[in-house]
């Protein structure tokens, strides 16, 4: 796939973030969890609690000069159902330090709305990122990865991941794979390694969503057109 081609099929990105994170990522950027763990001095065992194993709930972290942050949580991952379909080798806990040490945008408004209405998340206001696919390729092209899967869980049917699920932009099978699936369900989801702090610089709106409504228009660029939404 060349990043053309993926321009061409995903204009855009999006990203969900706790409610009120708008502030504190236009500042300080979109931090992978890893990221946070060490700008917020988490040490161990609290560290390796939740940064090397499954967090079941959300996390908010403090530190004095630092903006309120959340850590995740990662309900729809099973270990058990997880171990049994790693590949390479790998361990639930390599699985997470990977899944970690990334920062993720979907690809497509159906893949972030199926998110906006999963049963954790539907009764929650979130804060969804509309991004520009162009720029952010432009700027960070040779640290971003593609998956054809949804990396971060393991609920109905999981499918096999391992060494190989995150590809290069150039080495993505898209033509291949298209011939039976739709674009969501090509390219699930985009990757950055660690973290991007210049993220602003990319996103074009961001709204505050609940379930299947968009509540509020948070921000929006001057170059933006009405269409950028979740």
């Amino acid at each position: 796939m060349t990043q053309d081609e993926l321009i061409a099929h995903y204009p855009r990105l999006y990203h969900m973030a706790h409610d009120g994170a708008w502030d504190a990522i236009r500042d300080h950027g979109l931090k992978s969890a890893s990221t946070l763990l060490d700008d917020y001095g988490i040490k161990d065992p609290q560290r390796h609690t939740l940064g090397s194993c499954r967090r079941p709930e959300s996390v908010p972290l403090k530190a004095e000069g630092l903006p309120f942050a959340v850590l995740r949580d990662q309900k729809p991952m099973r270990d058990d159902v997880l171990a049994n379909c790693l590949q390479d080798g790998l361990t639930p806990q390599q699985w997470y330090e990977l899944l970690n040490s990334r920062t993720f945008f979907w690809l497509s408004r159906e893949r972030i709305w199926r998110l906006l209405g999963a049963r954790a998340y539907r009764n929650v206001t979130q804060t969804v990122l509309t991004l520009d696919t162009a720029s952010l390729i432009a700027k960070h092209g040779p640290r971003i990865w593609l998956s054809p899967l949804n990396s971060g869980s393991t609920l109905f049917k999981a499918q096999p991941r391992g060494l190989e699920t995150f590809k290069r932009i150039s080495d993505f099978p898209f033509a291949a794979r298209a011939k039976t699936r739709t674009p969501a369900n090509n390219v699930v989801e985009l990757v950055v390694d660690h973290s991007v702090p210049d993220v602003a610089d990319f996103v074009l709106a961001v709204h505050a969503v609940r379930d299947d409504k968009i509540l509020e228009e948070i921000w929006k660029a001057p170059h933006a057109v009405a269409s950028d939404t979740p």
